[in-house]
């Protein structure tokens, strides 16, 4: 194995941009609108657009360099599963009536229903397209396809995801606990291990290695999303980059489903009473976090988050291949972004 001297994870945030950006390039004249609206949202419209942590796509890097060392051949992989979540954040501020991502207006909001639709079904064409360039770096037909397999069937259970959401959103009762875990589990941590497995499958032919580095970001996105689930009701604006507004928003994260299955009769009835409000108050806010504080619902999804992250620490240990630079910036990057 040849390690990289490069695994400054600033170097690996540039070297995916410019690749997300030599696929996201005007075409012809007549379709540049398009692709303009693809820089947009995601941030490449100026210097100081919003971009995001880009961690998907740097964890798939940073397990392709823990085996094989330079990064730089995993490239198109990184840039696809990028391209690959943004194609779903396009669609998902549609369905969530969302008008701002990041700060500043979404795509719908600016551009229309039909034209975001279309950009984010782009998006996810351009996606599979950087895949292809695989082929072009010397990677095996039969590898390329086996990468596209895992890449669309993640995105079925994106898809199946999203319809739990929205389907449960919809009924009258909440969603149970364990239902909550099937749906992140096909939303989030479906995407994260998909771009962990995707930099192993490319960097060794080893089955069991593969499946280490699956289990791992499995691990991992369960981790990432109950993280954000606490860190949407008590996290800081500072800490964060975005204001905690979860209850406000009426979402129902797994402390708020939690509370509804352990509450009291009287607090479960007086949190579906507040959950109601259709613009709660301050006062009625600072109630429901009572209520979800009183219930058990901080404590468990804190106590899962952590558990969740140190299942997914034992498993990259459990990882014999991984070279010491990559497994420290890993282990950065969870601990960093774990922090319940």
């Amino acid at each position: 194995m040849t390690v990289s001297n490069d695994l400054d994870l600033s170097v690996l945030l540039a070297d995916t941009e410019a690749e997300i950006l030599r696929v996201v390039q005007d075409r012809e004249p007549s379709t540049a609108g398009v692709y303009e609206m693809i820089r947009y949202h995601l941030g490449f419209d100026g210097a100081d657009g919003p971009r995001g942590k880009r961690m998907r796509p740097l964890l798939g890097l940073l397990a392709y360099a823990s085996i094989a060392g330079d990064h730089r051949a995993a490239l198109p992989g990184a840039a696809a599963v990028e391209l690959g979540h943004n194609f779903s954040l396009v669609h998902d501020d549609i369905e969530d009536g969302d008008v701002e991502r990041r700060h500043r207006a979404t795509l719908w909001t600016l551009h229309g229903v039909p034209q975001a639709i279309n950009t984010g079904d782009l998006i996810f064409s351009l996606s599979r397209v950087a895949l292809h360039r695989l082929t072009d770096l010397g990677f095996s037909d039969a590898k390329v396809l086996r990468l596209m397999r895992l890449y669309d069937e993640t995105c079925v259970l994106l898809c199946e995801g999203q319809y739990l959401d929205i389907a449960t959103s919809a009924a009258d009762e909440p969603m149970t606990v364990e239902l909550y875990f099937d749906m992140i589990g096909r939303k989030t941590a479906a995407l994260i291990s998909a771009s962990i497995e995707a930099g192993a499958l490319l960097a060794t032919d080893d089955e069991d290695v593969i499946a280490g580095y699956r289990r791992f970001g499995w691990a991992l996105g369960l981790a990432f999303q109950l993280n954000d689930d606490v860190l949407g009701i008590w996290g800081q604006e500072r800490q964060t980059g975005k204001e905690p507004t979860d209850v406000a928003r009426h979402k129902k994260t797994l402390p708020v489903l939690y509370a509804f299955e352990h509450a009291t009769p009287a607090d479960r009835e007086h949190l579906a009473a507040l959950y109601a409000a259709a613009d709660p108050s301050p006062d009625e806010v600072a109630e429901i976090v009572t209520i979800l504080e009183r219930s058990g619902g901080q404590a468990f999804t804190r106590d899962e988050a952590r558990r969740y992250r140190d299942e997914a620490l034992a498993e990259l240990d459990a990882l014999t291949v991984v070279d010491p630079a990559a497994r420290q910036q890993l282990t950065g990057i969870i601990v960093g972004v774990i922090s319940a």
